[in-house]
């Protein structure tokens, strides 16, 4: 099933905006991972992982949720396909595992939001923040979105099995 030509500039306006999005707020979350790594100042600290839960719940996370269907509605209504070319699968590919991490990886950032929001706690506490663990995953998933991206511009040429049968033999047919 193919979109209307107005339907699919839509879906692919949406998928553009969503990825792009994405892309911009884990290079956000990564200038914020550094400061709180960086800074000597437990208050600055106690902000960057209370703004880093937040920009994971209300930003990473529905971002890359629409990114992902953004994704497969263009899949699925455009010549591209799912499974047809090897750059479609690759990106669907990172696409999942980096939103199945970022899924996984907030809950640790609640943890981290919890202790950075407990001001009776000493600094010795606040420690324990001080930790690679966010800019490892903020910079990984910057990596892993940038692939993502050049792979969406350049689209290298490749069928998969799937898409190297003729059209026939990929549809069921109908009785």
């Amino acid at each position: 099933m193919t979109m209307t030509p107005r339907v699919r500039k839509f879906a692919l306006t949406a998928h553009v905006i969503s990825s792009v999005g994405w892309l911009g707020a884990v290079a956000g979350f990564l200038a914020l991972a550094i400061a709180s790594l960086a800074s000597q100042d437990a208050q600055t600290v106690r902000a960057t992982y209370l703004a880093m839960e937040l920009t994971g719940w209300f930003v990473l996370v529905p971002l890359s949720l629409a990114s992902l269907l953004t994704g497969l509605v263009q899949s699925f209504g455009t010549k591209w396909g799912l499974f047809r070319h090897y750059w479609v699968v690759m990106k669907l590919s990172i696409t999942v595992l980096a939103s199945i991490v970022l899924l996984v990886y907030t809950r640790t950032l609640g943890y981290f939001a919890d202790v950075a929001g407990d001001t009776t706690s000493s600094g010795v506490n606040l420690g324990e923040l001080q930790t690679p663990s966010p800019v490892l995953h903020a910079g990984v998933g910057l990596l892993l979105l940038l692939v993502a991206t050049v792979l969406a511009v350049f689209k290298p040429s490749g069928l998969t099995r799937y898409g190297r049968k003729p059209r026939e033999q990929r549809t069921v047919s109908q009785p």
